[in-house]
């Protein structure tokens, strides 16, 4: 067993004064521990704990009767704080012991409370019901990014029960697009915005690998490969457009066929449209629209007569339609 103080010094300056909890949270393994060293009743604090009600002197009292010797106490090394062994803190002080045994951890404060939560629903007396909600709760507050199900296997809760939380708390929780899985890998939140983020910065670094891509907008390698794909398409479709020849309205009125459907396809290459259903939704109403006036001419031409009012009535009542959106469009505008 290694002195507190000799360990302390010499290898202090070694161990990184964080560490990244996603990496051992996350995936459901535990964190990386030091060596169990001797340290002073008196050198250690129990703030911050996630028991609201603090020490069970019973259960104290049960852990300092008993012979058996307890596992060591673990502590946030930058700040002294017991993690994760208050109940045997409090049995070591009833045995009028000076000193206990301790492992260290040497994450961030953040992150020892979530190791404080973790082990705490493990073994010895388990959190109640509603220190495991207000644990979740500020953990997503601390860890937005990190899903329901990482933030259950953290806090013994089911996935549901965090996703309510999450919910409830949604207007004071900072919202991430994003969230690191208990696989550690990271996920978008909206895969559409994570598919809008990856064409902006496709736009902004068409150069980029597909991996700084999908590292940048938090979405998986063959996503970010079918953004790339369908961005060189939109780009081929737009300058196809573009090259074919747009004759001029005869009375400088309505925009042309050729005119609209270029239109359209600028939308359909447009991934703040393409990436949403509704945005899908207009481009599929849009493009079902004849663009070309002779075929206008060609399809009222075949219209069996005793269906001409009838279609008449639906073109008059669709054309309606499409004035009152034209309407609510320009309403937005203003």
């Amino acid at each position: 067993m290694l002195n507190w103080h000799k360990e302390k010094t010499a290898e202090g300056a070694q161990i990184p004064a964080a560490r990244r909890e996603d990496e051992w949270v996350a995936v459901g393994s535990d964190p990386p521990l030091g060596e169990i060293v001797e340290v002073p009743l008196d050198e250690l604090s129990v703030r911050d704990t996630p028991r609201a009600a603090g020490v069970d002197p019973a259960y104290a009292r049960v852990l300092a009767e008993t012979d058996a010797p307890l596992p060591p106490i673990l502590v946030h090394r930058p700040t002294m704080r017991v993690i994760d062994g208050t109940h045997r803190l409090q049995a070591a002080k009833l045995k009028h012991a000076t000193t206990i045994n301790v492992q260290f951890f040497d994450g961030d404060e953040q992150a020892a409370f979530i190791l404080a939560v973790k082990a705490n629903i493990a073994h010895g007396l388990p959190l109640s019901l509603a220190d495991r909600k207000a644990a979740a709760c500020r953990i997503l507050g601390a860890r937005p990014h990190w899903s329901d199900r990482a933030i259950a296997a953290v806090t013994g809760l089911s996935h549901k029960t965090v996703g309510k939380l999450r919910r409830r708390s949604s207007g004071e929780v900072p919202q991430s697009n994003a969230h690191v899985g208990r696989d550690g890998r990271v996920r978008a939140l909206d895969p559409a915005q994570g598919r809008r983020r990856a064409h902006e910065l496709i736009t902004s670094n068409p150069s980029a690998s597909i991996r700084e891509i999908a590292r940048g907008a938090g979405v998986s390698l063959a996503t970010a490969h079918d953004v790339r794909h369908r961005h060189r398409l939109g780009e081929e479709q737009a300058a196809r457009a573009a090259a074919r020849p747009r004759p001029r309205p005869a009375d400088g009125g309505d925009p042309t066929g050729a005119d609209t459907q270029a239109a359209v396809e600028r939308l359909r290459s447009d991934p703040t449209i393409r990436y949403t259903e509704s945005g899908r939704t207009l481009v599929r109403l849009l493009d079902g629209h004849l663009n070309d006036r002779d075929k206008w001419d060609q399809v009222a031409r075949n219209i069996p007569e005793h269906r001409l009012e009838l279609i008449s009535e639906l073109a008059r009542a669709r054309a309606e339609d499409w004035r009152q959106f034209a309407e609510l469009l320009q309403k937005r505008k203003r």
